[in-house]
């Protein structure tokens, strides 16, 4: 049995502000990002994957001090394209932007990234970190990534079946999945995913 803590990794000055922030925005944490990831504790992991991201980084190092990082470059967040660092004010009269929000956020991103290549993409990853978790024999693993990249994830893997945009989270929440190896194997999902809980320290 395997237990994988989907965590979205904490706030940046991005995230405050409501901005799209994905692969070409390499910001680092803030300051309130920082405090509120301190002021909690997270359930204990022996092995850690994270995105290659600065902030999926800084999150892995504050929760999980001196365990080595392995990183994941396919669990990187949404190239968002022209809508990168943008918010929804900013962009608001994009003839571009406009398209997108009509279409359900199913076009892809001008001169960025289409979201279900972006969705196949982040699972990849997902998989390759269970089966090396699996590997080594690692009961708790911790992954470290990004909102998009966990929605990704859990609307192809995730138990019960949601869509996409009903497994959203908040910087700094988590995700508890069961595997079990040989379901894993065959059927490709999970037992069960459910929101994590935390203490204040």
């Amino acid at each position: 049995m395997l237990r994988i803590y989907l965590i979205r990794h904490g706030k940046t000055e991005g995230n405050l502000s409501g901005k799209y922030i994905g692969s070409r925005t390499d910001e680092p944490l803030c300051q309130e990002g920082i405090r509120e990831l301190e002021g909690k504790t997270y359930p204990k992991a022996a092995l850690l994957f994270v995105s290659p991201m600065q902030r999926c980084r800084q999150t892995g190092e504050l929760l999980y001090p001196g365990l080595v990082q392995k990183e994941c470059p396919l669990l990187k967040e949404c190239d968002f394209g022209d809508f990168e660092n943008k918010n929804y004010k900013e962009l608001s009269g994009n003839p571009d932007y406009q398209a997108w929000i009509d279409s359900g956020g199913t076009l892809p991103f001008p001169d960025g990234e289409d979201s279900e290549a972006f969705r196949i993409r982040c699972r990849e990853g997902f998989v390759q970190c269970v089966e090396e978790a699996f590997a080594l024999g690692s009961p708790t693993t911790a992954i470290v990534a990004h909102g998009g990249t966990i929605m990704s994830i859990l609307s192809a893997y995730g138990h019960p079946k949601q869509g996409y945009f009903e497994w959203q989270i908040k910087n700094g929440e988590y995700y508890v999945l069961t595997l079990e190896e040989e379901i894993w194997k065959k059927e490709r999902h999970v037992l069960s995913a459910e929101k994590g809980l935390w203490t204040d320290v």
